[in-house]
């Protein structure tokens, strides 16, 4: 049987990795697209020889060196989203086929911006004050800019969460949300 599905996004140091923590407490089988980001870096040959001919030797497997590249010259951020994008589309498809349990969940910083906000049955947003942003990861710069806003993505998702509190909260939103999920997809 097929798992009810669930994406989690929202701002930069909103909470989404406390919030799939969450889920995978309650039950959930849980990935994060951060993560097959990573490994794509030091394990997939055809990222590492693009990044190679592209950037440098440096730069392979150094995701600081890239961070530098890329958010000083959007064009860079284009293609290596276009050579990532798919591949990490592709592993979380192969991880969700894998997936035996009655719900999984998945961590996707650029849901709405990547259009894959469809390709799951709920959409969680984790937001959170900019101040208290700001305090958990430090100043973004001109990162935030390209993002959809967190208001727009709010209005846009099934459940929201404004991430200022306590974990206590967080994780009871989270509980929430999975028996909403399983309760609907039981009916």
């Amino acid at each position: 049987m097929r798992p009810v599905t669930v994406a989690i996004t929202g701002g930069i140091a909103a909470g989404k990795s406390e919030a799939l923590s969450a889920f995978a407490r309650h039950g959930a089988a849980t990935s994060s697209s951060d993560q097959i980001v990573r490994d794509l870096h030091e394990h997939d040959d055809e990222v590492r020889a693009a990044i190679r001919e592209r950037w440098g030797d440096d730069a392979v497997g150094d995701r600081e060196r890239i961070a530098e590249i890329v958010f000083a010259d959007r064009s860079e951020l284009e293609w290596l989203e276009r050579l990532l994008h798919p591949k990490t589309r592709q592993a979380m498809d192969r991880w969700l086929a894998t997936v035996d349990a009655p719900l999984a969940a998945v961590e996707i910083p650029l849901l709405y911006e990547t259009g894959g906000e469809s390709r799951f049955d709920a959409v969680v947003v984790v937001t959170a004050p900019a101040a208290t942003r700001e305090a958990r990861r430090g100043r973004f710069g001109d990162r935030e800019a390209r993002l959809i806003p967190d208001e727009e993505k709010m209005e846009r998702a099934d459940f929201s969460f404004v991430n200022d509190g306590s974990f206590e909260a967080l994780d009871a939103f989270v509980a929430s949300v999975v028996e909403n999920l399983l309760s609907s997809s039981a009916a």
